[in-house]
């Protein structure tokens, strides 16, 4: 928890969050393994299980919205019930990953290939922290071409975007999971393209004069956040044994 936290100190997450430490194990009991994913679902706490990992660490919280029973009716109640009886802790590390300098929005710029990062909307913390990130392309690009070589790089079998006016794209501006709140941060900051996981129908009107707007997908857009859970944790522990999941989460399909 201090090596994940160290990186993106829970101060960081949004006041409607829930990030941290989920359900727990005792002082005296050992890691035997860390399981990393980006959803908890029942599979997940069986492959923990399977694999010999009683630690699972997670981008979104399995805790999100207070439980007023465990009866089993939901899937987050039986993750509970099933994590506790098999002694397997959950961490999570949601929008304070989100908004630390390298995290998950840094994780999206670097894949793209955008330099001279910045935050689109900085936060006033006592670390460089803020919300989604803005960077430029090494050189232009016609909106087919950057569209195409978004969704070759992230997986994405259905991508989403607004008309195509002929712009060329070098101002990125991005925001992985639900972003849609900084689209005025982009069109400010003088964005060709906006990128993010999902956002509301209705905030793509008006704007096609203004930049690209493009979803990729809540889970495509998040989905190396285990890529920075695996390189923190393996700096700090490189005896500690560390396992991506081999589980899609992706509760979305595509025909």
């Amino acid at each position: 928890m201090d090596a994940l936290e160290q990186y993106a100190p829970l101060p960081l997450q949004d006041g409607f969050d829930n990030a941290g430490l989920q359900i727990g194990l005792t002082e005296e009991q050992e890691v035997t393994g860390a399981l990393l994913c980006l959803d908890v679902t029942e599979a997940i706490v069986d492959e923990a299980e399977r694999l010999g990992c009683n630690l699972i660490v997670a981008h979104h919280p399995l805790l999100f919205h207070g439980l007023k029973s465990i009866t089993g009716k939901s899937y987050v109640e039986r993750c509970v019930v099933k994590a506790i009886r098999k002694g397997i802790a959950i961490y999570a590390a949601h929008t304070n990953l989100d908004n630390a300098q390298g995290g998950v929005n840094y994780r999206i710029a670097d894949t793209i290939g955008l330099t001279n990062l910045q935050f689109l909307d900085g936060k006033d913390a006592a670390v460089p922290a803020g919300a989604g990130v803005i960077g430029e392309l090494p050189e232009a690009m016609n909106e087919q071409d950057f569209l195409m070589r978004i969704k070759q790089l992230f997986d994405i079998r259905c991508l989403r975007h607004n008309t195509l006016t002929g712009r060329k794209i070098r101002r990125v501006a991005l925001c992985g999971g639900a972003g849609g709140f900084l689209l005025s941060n982009a069109i400010a900051q003088g964005a060709d393209a906006f990128l993010t996981g999902e956002m509301r129908y209705h905030d793509y009107f008006g704007h096609d004069d203004e930049l690209l707007i493009a979803e990729m997908g809540h889970y495509e857009s998040e989905q190396y956040t285990i890529d920075i859970f695996s390189k923190v944790l393996g700096a700090r522990f490189p005896e500690l044994k560390i396992i991506k999941t081999s589980l899609n989460t992706n509760p979305i399909n595509y025909l």
